[in-house]
């Protein structure tokens, strides 16, 4: 046997794989019996699977360095508390290496998985990386491991895969599981419970899978939503593979229990909101309607910005058939279908979300769920634009005399200006209807001074935006068009220029006595 595999005085961070010494690396298995050190971690209880797993490869004149954590998850009297007595054990630790390492010593560090991810070794490397050569050896990952326990692909063509600690609140975890594509969950155990919690939140639970110990003598797959909590070791995942693949997870000694027509889940309507454009404004909870859906119902600009997903239909309609969309919407659940109907901005303003419920209150279609999902509405992404013109009272009026008389707009219009409100004002304008942006500004006029702020955002998130600050007695009509907000100042708004070269609008919070 030769040492001249490694150098004398370098730091080594092995990666092991996840528990089968089979899939140990050929350097792995080269580094661990060429080193002069070989350090590994453990609990109190002595036991370290790390060196259970490379222990064919330890010689007996190894050094070995078994570096046992003061406390997992019990309480501490340390004075700084868990964290305190953690750090104190790794400082510790590192100095019982680097006193190998500036002996000359090799120092092979064992770290089940990949020594990088999640792992015992990381936090050596962070304190010794900087000030011995080091060589980190990549090992199976348990992410790997499970999936291929799974036997199925986890991100197939554009999906997007998030790895999450089972440690994270449960709603950040339920948010970060609704707007991803696939997703493993580590470091459960404890933490069980609350991650079963966020993955029904988030809509997940039936595509989530439960993989313990994989690659082990003792492997155990099972879906998630069956698992008895207080049967959950550290050493398991959750994964939600791939939608994309469309594959089967294979049998892998459950006993599945075929589901009836009576056991099929009853369908549902989801109303969502994609924001003013594109998926920066999209939330987490509107993006996990979207994946989970079987059916997409919208005014067809709107559904085009959702991304195709396989297995999903789209149904593209004009944007003057609301009531009719909402019904076939309805009429889908009715058939056990999850349908999810796209709005732009927020669904309940000016949008598809009363047209759902107005239909969804008849007697033939009370029985199906209707949920709406909340979203940015162009007002506010317009103010955030420029400031904060919204900060005090507004209204919210649209032009369009499409479903309601123009007395009546003009009549709102006049109130609320003589309320000195603020106005966000919807649908201006557009090829056809051009009389009652006109009529709008002379309106106000009548009661607002010419000074007043107006802010014009057309197309806010969009690849066109335009933000124009004027005052209202320049408004000028010909450049709006349906796909512009306008907000109007009450007289308290201010607009400012600023020494940075822009001009912010902000209504104060404080109103004169």
């Amino acid at each position: 046997m030769t040492h001249s595999a490694i150098e004398p005085g370098h730091l080594y961070g092995v990666g092991l794989g996840t528990g089968d010494p089979k899939l140990m690396t050929l350097r792995a298995v080269e580094v661990i019996e060429a080193a002069d050190v070989v350090a590994y971690h453990s609990a109190k209880h002595g036991r370290s699977n790390a060196r259970r797993i490379a222990a064919a490869h330890i010689r007996e004149d190894h050094i070995e360095e078994h570096l046992v954590y003061p406390l997992t998850t019990e309480t501490t009297d340390h004075p700084g508390g868990y964290r305190g007595a953690i750090e104190e054990f790794y400082e510790e630790a590192a100095a019982r290496l680097a006193a190998h390492l500036d002996a000359g010593r090799s120092v092979a560090i064992l770290s089940e998985g990949d020594p990088l991810i999640y792992s015992s070794y990381q936090h050596m490397h962070k304190r010794l990386a900087h000030r011995y050569p080091t060589e980190t050896i990549p090992g199976v990952s348990s992410i790997q491991a499970s999936v291929a326990a799974l036997g199925v692909p986890l991100t197939e063509d554009r999906e997007v895969l998030t790895v999450l600690p089972g440690t994270l609140p449960m709603e950040e975890l339920a948010a970060r599981l609704a707007s991803t594509d696939s997703a493993v969950i580590l470091k459960m155990g404890r933490t069980f419970p609350a991650i079963r919690e966020a993955l029904e939140k988030a809509g997940r639970l039936d595509d989530a899978w439960y993989v313990e110990r994989a690659t082990m003598p003792e492997q155990r797959v099972e879906k998630l939503a069956d698992v008895d909590p207080e049967s959950v070791p550290y050493f398991s995942m959750a994964v939600l593979p791939s939608k994309v693949a469309g594959m089967h997870v294979p049998n892998h000694g459950r006993r599945d229990v075929a589901t009836s027509a009576l056991d099929k889940p009853a369908g549902k309507v989801t109303v969502i909101g994609t924001g003013p454009a594109g998926p920066m404004w999209l939330t987490p909870e509107a993006k996990g309607a979207l994946s989970v859906a079987d059916d997409l119902v919208g005014y067809t600009t709107y559904v085009k910005r959702v991304p195709e997903r396989p297995g999903q239909v789209r149904h593209l309609s004009d944007n003057k058939v609301e009531s009719e969309r909402a019904e076939f919407a309805l009429s889908l659940a009715r058939e056990g279908r999850n349908v999810v109907v796209v709005s732009s901005g927020d669904p309940g303003v000016f949008a598809m979300a009363t047209a759902v419920l107005e239909v969804a209150c008849e007697e033939q279609y009370s029985d199906i769920e209707v949920k709406v999902l909340p979203g940015m509405t162009a007002a506010h992404a317009a103010a955030s634009r420029v400031g904060a013109p919204l900060g005090h009272d507004y209204a919210t009026i649209s032009l369009s005399d499409r479903l309601k008389p123009w007395d009546v707009i003009a009549q709102r219009i006049r109130a609320a200006a003589e309320a000195d409100l603020v106005l966000a004002i919807y649908n201006p304008a557009s090829k056809e209807r051009r009389h009652q942006v006109v009529a709008l500004k002379e309106l106000l006029l009548e009661v607002r001074k010419p000074n007043t702020p107006v802010v014009l955002a057309r197309d806010v998130g969009g690849p066109t935006e335009v933000i124009r600050i004027v005052e209202l007695g320049e408004m000028d009509p010909e450049v709006i068009d349906m796909r512009t907000l306008i907000l109007v100042g009450s007289s308290q708004t201010q607009m400012v220029a600023r020494a940075t070269g822009e001009t912010v609008v902000w209504t104060p919070r404080r109103y004169p006595d």
